[in-house]
C-alpha cells in the first residue's frame, strides 16, 4: 500500500500544483473540499488528468483534515495504490430521507461478497437519514465495518456535493468496498460531550424528526434551553447544543444527535439520525479539553485494536469529525487532529473532513452506527 497526498490552500488552484501528481498510478483517490471548490466544473477532468487510472471519490465538507491540521476552502487529495487489496465502487442517488434504508440496501447488494472486509461510505449531508442508511447496509452486509461520513457545507445547511469520477452532484451515496485478507482495518470513535439540564422523554417523533418532549412542543422547549441569542441563529447554533440519548437506567451517553433543521410551522426538530419515541434525551455541552481528550481516546481505540506490528507500518487514517466540534474549538480545532497524529504516529497518513454525521463502529465492535459530535477514525493498511 502506497499513500501520497497533495493539497490546495484557499488561495491556490490546481494549476499551482506540480505538473505530475505524486502517485499517477493510484487506483483510489479521496478528495475533500469546500462547496466553492466542488462548484468548479473543471475539477473532475483536472483530477482525472492527474490520476488517470483511479476511482476518484469525495465530498464537500465543513472543514478539511490533512497533514497540516484543519483547513477551510482547501482541497485535500489523498492517492492510494493497493498492493493486495481489491476495491469496488458503487453509488446510488437518494430520492428522499424516508427512503434512506432502501437506498442503502440496494447499494450494499452491489458490494456483497464473502471477501468484503470494510466499506468506506460518503453521502449527501442534508437529504439522508444516516441511521436508516446504516441500517439498510447492515440488513444486507451484517457486521461488516463501515466508516465515513455525511458531506458538509461549512454549516450553511444549503447544499452538499459528492464527487465520483467525472461528475459532481448532490444527493449521492457513494460506497467503496475493500476486499481480501491482506487488508488491515481498525476503528475508533469517541466524543467528549457532557449532558446538562433535566432529562426529557421523547413523546412524539417520526424517525429523525422530534415533535414533542414530555408532551410539549419540541422547538419552543429547545429554544428555551439554549437561550434567546442562540435561538435566533438556529439551526446553525444547534451544532453547539446536540442531544445526548441516555440509555434507560444509566447515566452514560449512549449516542449523540446533531440538529440539522427546525420547522416553526409544526415546532419540530430534525436531526441527522433517528431519535425514537420513548428515548430519554438531555442537552449536551463541552469544553476544548474534553473534545481533544475524546479525539485522543478514539486514536487509542484504533491502536488497541491493532497488532503491535501493524501500527508501526505505513497506514491511512480516515478521520471524520463533526462540524459542531469545530464550532466549539474554533481557532484551536487543529488540536484534536494533532492529538490523533501523535498517538497514531507519523507513519500514519491522516485525511478526512468535518461532517454532518459520522459513520463508524461502536467502540471495540463491528456494529457500525451513525455518530454525531464525535471524532471517528477508520484505519487502513495492508499486510507486508
Amino acid at each position: 500500500m502506497l499513500v501520497r497526498q497533495e493539497a490546495l490552500t484557499a488561495k491556490m488552484s490546481i494549476k499551482d500544483l506540480p505538473s505530475s501528481s505524486p502517485l499517477p498510478n493510484a487506483n483510489l483517490v479521496l478528495v475533500f473540499g469546500s462547496v466553492r471548490r466542488f462548484n468548479d466544473a473543471k475539477l473532475p477532468a483536472q483530477l482525472k488528468e492527474r490520476y488517470p487510472s483511479a476511482q476518484i471519490v469525495g465530498c464537500t465538507t465543513s472543514g478539511e483534515i490533512g497533514p497540516a491540521g484543519v483547513s477551510d476552502d482547501s482541497l485535500q487529495i489523498t492517492a492510494i495504490v493497493w498492493d493486495k487489496t481489491l476495491q469496488r465502487v458503487a453509488h446510488v442517488r437518494a430520492n428522499n430521507m424516508q427512503s434512506s434504508a432502501e437506498t442503502a440496501a440496494n447499494l450494499a447488494r452491489q458490494l456483497k461478497s464473502d471477501s468484503l472486509r470494510t466499506v468506506l461510505l460518503f453521502s449527501d449531508g442534508l437529504h439522508i437519514n444516516g441511521s436508516e442508511l446504516l441500517q439498510g447496509f447492515q440488513s444486507v452486509l451484517g457486521d461488516i465495518p463501515i466508516v465515513g461520513g455525511m458531506a458538509g457545507d461549512s454549516a450553511e445547511f444549503v447544499k452538499t456535493l459528492q464527487l465520483l469520477n467525472d461528475s459532481i452532484e448532490e444527493g449521492l451515496v457513494i460506497a467503496i468496498g475493500l476486499y481480501g485478507d491482506n487488508l488491515i482495518t481498525a476503528s475508533g470513535a469517541l466524543g467528549g460531550w457532557k449532558p446538562y439540564g433535566p432529562p426529557r422523554k421523547i413523546t412524539r417523533s417520526e424517525k429523525n424528526i422530534v415533535y414533542e418532549m414530555d408532551g410539549k412542543p419540541a422547538l419552543p422547549l429547545y429554544r428555551m434551553y439554549i437561550g434567546e441569542q442562540n435561538a435566533k441563529t438556529l439551526p446553525g447554533s444547534g451544532l453547539r447544543f446536540p442531544f445526548a440519548i441516555i440509555e434507560e437506567g444509566k447515566r452514560e451517553v449512549e449516542k449523540v444527535r446533531t440538529l440539522l433543521a427546525v420547522d416553526a410551522s409544526n415546532n419540530s426538530l430534525t436531526f441527522a439520525g433517528n431519535v425514537e419515541e420513548g428515548e430519554t434525551v438531555r442537552l449536551c455541552q463541552t469544553t476544548h479539553d474534553r473534545l481533544v481528550d475524546g479525539a485522543g481516546g478514539a486514536a487509542h481505540l484504533v491502536t488497541g485494536n491493532l497488532e503491535s506490528a501493524s501500527i508501526t507500518q505505513p497506514g491511512l487514517a480516515l478521520c471524520v469529525s463533526c462540524v459542531g466540534r469545530k464550532l466549539v474549538m474554533a481557532d484551536q480545532i487543529a488540536d484534536e487532529i494533532h492529538a490523533v497524529q501523535q498517538i497514531l504516529g507519523n507513519q500514519t497518513t491522516l485525511t478526512g473532513f468535518y461532517s454532518y454525521g459520522e459513520f463508524c463502529p461502536r467502540p471495540n465492535t463491528t456494529d457500525s452506527v451513525l455518530h454525531n459530535q464525535t471524532m471517528t477514525i477508520g484505519y487502513l493498511s495492508e499486510r507486508l
